[in-house]
């Protein structure tokens, strides 16, 4: 995939999302399914706090890169245990 798609889905790069989540303190210390719950836990409260009668774009838009970066860790994460199961 392009940079420039993964700036679209995710609005970074994949790179940037290893880098700035999966080998945060967050990560080594308590494990990717923390950051993907925390991810997950800061588009609810993105969602909890957006005013109904005001359009929000880019909350939108935050929202859904959000939860497309917390589903690559998740992809990430099944392909890691699908190699370690290959080679047992």
């Amino acid at each position: 995939m392009s940079n420039a798609n993964e700036v679209k889905m995710y609005g970074m790069t994949e790179q940037q999302i290893r880098d700035q989540y999966m080998n945060s303190i967050t990560a080594k210390c308590s494990g990717l399914e923390m950051v993907v719950a925390g991810i997950m836990s800061d588009c609810q409260e993105m969602i909890a706090m957006k005013n109904p009668t005001t359009p929000a774009p880019f909350t939108d838009e935050l929202i859904r890169c959000n939860l497309n970066i917390a589903k690559f860790i998740l992809f990430e994460m099944m392909d890691e245990k699908r190699i370690q199961l290959t080679t047992i």
